[in-house]
Order: structure tokens, then sequence, then C-alpha cells
């Protein structure tokens, strides 16, 4: 154990006994090291970050694109944690009629996301917007016994099912540690610092996970303070970027190098893959925009030739770029027409190959976006 990381300390005493983890205050002391690896990585990450957010503040309905990438960014973000659901139970329109736990989960964290970016014009990145949004995380979903909205007030663990304070894989800081470390964390993040953005987005993400402030929802919780910390700093203008699609494929990965930072001492190892999950993850964003710009022009080219309904099925596509799975009544709703025009605009938009019609009757079928679709499925 080296303490460069923090300290292990002795709690209770007896049969009860038990050792939990206190982290040291950020930033790292000594200095994090930056050899040419690290400055190479850096020099890259940041690049390719500033060209997804160029990109992304110049495609057509920027908003519709980012509410997409919110969705991904949830349901990679839950998966990570080990919730069953894909992105068509997300998008499904009629979702409300029977949401199960697994899609409730997703959908709570895309409402976190957006409450956290609104209330980032309010207030600080502190202990306050995190406890709010974890309040929102954690509305009317398993878990919300576990105080939502609250940091704890008992001690927790890291463990396989069944696993107890004896054989846990990690324990982190005390209750009255937490408070502490946290308090600390807090002043970091809005400290001047003359460490480039994504060191600290990386120290800071490594920093709430090794404290595990709350009962449930650490993980996502801490992904998401990535993306708030990074368009707080202004780096990142839209939450374009959906680390947690690197972050799931390198899982086991991902949690070692953590858990190395706090056995050795060593962060310098962990900001490395950090700096390639940001790479990486951008570099894909990148890519992504780039197909769905070019999915669009390629369709509004297509709706345009549509004649006196051209107008309609050209709002229908848009409509189509942040709902891609539709319901012919909702969408009438809307779009602020009658059924009978948006019925005809979707017919236009399958018989041209644009909507697949998947199953129901005629009352309540729904018709999907497949090709916006398949993009947006990579890696979920």
């Amino acid at each position: 154990m080296n303490d460069r990381a923090g300290r292990l300390k002795t709690n209770l005493s007896g049969e009860a006994a038990y050792t939990s983890f206190t982290p040291s205050p950020l930033p790292p002391s000594p200095p994090v090291e930056l050899d040419d690896e690290l400055v190479e990585l850096l020099v890259s990450a940041n690049k390719q970050l500033a060209l997804l957010d160029s990109i992304a503040a110049r495609i057509p309905n920027v908003n519709l694109f980012v509410s997409m990438y919110v969705r991904k960014e949830a349901l990679m973000s839950s998966q990570i944690e080990g919730t069953q659901a894909t992105l068509e139970d997300v998008l499904d329109p009629t979702i409300g009629e029977n949401v199960n736990r697994n899609v409730a989960d997703v959908i709570n964290y895309i409402k976190a996301t957006e409450f956290a970016i609104a209330r980032l014009a309010e207030l600080p990145l502190c202990s306050r917007l995190i406890k709010e949004t974890h309040a929102v995380l954690m509305e009317g979903v398993r878990g919300q016994e576990k105080t939502s909205g609250e940091f704890r007030y008992s001690q927790n663990w890291i463990g396989g099912a069944g696993s107890t304070l004896k054989n846990a894989r990690y324990i982190p800081p005390a209750p009255e540690d937490m408070t502490e470390a946290m308090s600390d964390l807090e002043k970091y993040i809005n400290a001047d610092d003359n460490l480039d953005v994504l060191i600290r987005a990386a120290l800071i993400h490594y920093q709430f996970e090794t404290i595990h402030p709350i009962l449930d929802g650490n993980g996502r919780v801490g992904r998401l303070i990535i993306t708030l910390f990074l368009m707080e700093q202004r780096v990142l203008t839209t939450p374009a970027l959906y680390i947690s699609y690197f972050l799931k494929k390198n899982r086991i990965e991902y949690y070692d190098r953590m858990t190395e930072v706090r056995r050795t001492g060593n962060y310098e190892q962990w900001v490395k893959f950090f700096l390639q999950a940001v790479y990486e993850s951008a570099e894909d964003a990148t890519l992504t925009i780039g197909k769905l710009t070019a999915l669009h022009d390629k369709n509004m080219a297509v709706a345009a030739a549509f004649g006196r309904s051209a107008k309609t099925a050209a709002r229908l596509l848009t409509y189509l770029e942040g709902s891609p799975i539709i319901e012919i009544q909702k969408t009438a709703i809307a779009l602020g027409t009658t059924f009978k025009t948006a019925s005809e605009a979707v017919k236009r938009l399958r018989d041209a190959g644009i909507l697949v019609q998947n199953t129901g009757n005629r009352r309540n079928r729904t018709f999907a976006y497949e090709a916006y679709l398949a993009i947006l499925r990579e890696g979920t």
C-alpha cells in the first residue's frame, strides 16, 4: 500500500473490525509525472475532443443529436452496472405503459443528465448538485430506499453478490472520512490548477469512485461528473462525448486501473487509460455524427421530392431524429397535425424504405427509422 493515493484505516474492534481506505486529497503529491507517452495521449485526446466539439456545434438540429447521445451514454453507463436494456427499449414510444426496472434505470439516467446540465447554469459542480442529480437518478427505481439524494451515513463496500465487509474487494472510506474526502474533492473541482483539464477530469472521476459517497449509483454519477466537469471547463459545449462506450468495452481494465492507483499510488497509468478512453470516445462520436449527418442529407433530399407532402415529410424526418421509433397518434400530436396527415407522411417514408414497420396491429403499430438506429446501436 502506497500512501501517495491514501491509507488504510482500521474501524471498530474485535470481531467487528474492518479496514477501509481513506484517499489522499487531490492533486497527487508528488505531482502527476508527464512522461512522453502521457503527453502524446494528452495532445491526441485534446485534439480529438476539440474536433468533436466543433463538428457537434455545426450540425443541423444539434439538440436532437445530443438527446440521442445522452440516451446512448445513459444506456452504456447503466450496462456497465449490469442493467439489461437495449436502445430500442429506451426509445419505445409506448414505454410509459410497460416500463421495466432496467429500462426505468436508463430513463432516469437520461433525466438526471438533462437535469444536471441545466442545473450547471445555476450552480457550480458541487456536492449539492451531485446530491440533487442523484435524487433524479434514483426516483421511483430500485435503490431509491438507499438514501436517494444524500451522501451515505453507513459503510458500503464493493464485491460480488453475497460479499461482506470480511471478504469485500474494496472498502471505501468510513462515513466520517467520506464526508471530509468529498469536501476536499469539491474544493479541488472548483480550485484553480495548472494541470490540463483532461488530467483533472481523470483524477476527479477516480477520486469520486474511490470515495463512493452514495449507497447506489456511484458509477453512473461518477461518469456523469466527467461530462459535467468538461462542460463547466468549456472543453465541451454539448454532452456529445459518450465515454461509457470505451469503459464498457474495457470494463475489467477500467476497474483494475483504479484499483492499481489505490494499491501502488500510480496515478499515471490510470490517467493514460482515461486519456485513451477520451480519445477513442471522441473519435467514435465524430464518426457517428458524420454518418448521421450524411443520412440526414440523403433522406431530406428524398423527402423534398414528395411534392405537396414534402413539407410534412421533412418535419417528420426531423422529429424522427429525436424519436427514431414512432407511433402515429403521438407523432400527429407532436407535429401539430391531423392523424390522417401524419399517417400519410409515415406511409410515404415507409414506401421510400426510410421507415420500417415494427410489430403491432393497425391501432398500435410502431415504425422505426432503422438506418438511424443502426448507426446509434453500434457498441450497445
